[in-house]
C-alpha cells in the first residue's frame, strides 16, 4: 500500500516539475538568479534529478548512476528540452525502484545513512518526497518571480 501511495505521489510531483519547467515563458529565465535568490529553477531541477537518481537509482536499484552534486548547482543553460528529458527519465527510475520494493523491503533499514542515522527505507523515501515537494515549491516561486521578458 505505501509503495503504491509513494508511486502516485512521486509521479504527481515529478510531472508537476516537468510542467513548471515547461511553464517558463522565457527559457533563459530558468537559469536566472537575483538578489537573495541564489538557486535558479534549472539548478533546483538538476538537484532533484541528481538526488532521486542517486537515492532511488544508484542505492536501491544498483543503476550505476554516479552523482555529481556540485554540478547540480554549477551547470547552467541546459536546454528546457534536456531538463524535461531528465525529469522523465528520473520518473522512470523512481517507478522502477518502487516496483521492486516489497513491504518487507520498505521495513528494512535504508542501505546507507544519508541523514546521519539509521532509518527504514520507507521513512527515507517519505523524507525524499518532502525534499522533492520543498524544491518544487521553490521552482514555482522562482518562475513566478523571475520569469518575465
Amino acid at each position: 500500500m505505501i509503495a503504491e501511495s509513494l508511486q502516485s505521489l512521486y509521479t504527481r510531483d515529478l510531472n508537476k516539475l516537468k510542467t513548471e519547467i515547461e511553464s517558463y515563458q522565457n527559457e533563459k529565465a530558468i537559469w536566472k538568479i537575483d538578489k537573495n535568490i541564489l538557486n535558479s529553477g534549472g539548478n533546483l531541477c538538476l538537484h532533484l534529478v541528481g538526488n532521486l537518481n542517486h537515492f532511488f537509482g544508484a542505492i536501491l536499484g544498483n543503476s550505476g548512476y554516479v552523482r555529481n552534486r556540485e554540478e547540480e548547482f554549477s551547470l547552467k543553460n541546459i536546454s528546457r528540452t534536456e531538463l524535461i528529458k531528465q525529469v522523465e527519465e528520473t520518473l522512470n527510475v523512481v517507478i522502477s525502484a518502487l516496483d521492486q520494493l516489497s513491504k518487507e523491503d520498505l521495513a528494512k533499514n535504508y542501505p546507507i545513512e544519508p541523514l546521519g542515522y539509521t532509518m527504514t527505507t520507507e521513512y527515507f523515501l517519505i523524507h525524499l518526497f518532502g525534499h522533492l515537494s520543498y524544491h518544487l515549491g521553490q521552482i514555482n516561486y522562482h518562475r513566478r518571480l523571475l520569469d518575465f521578458q
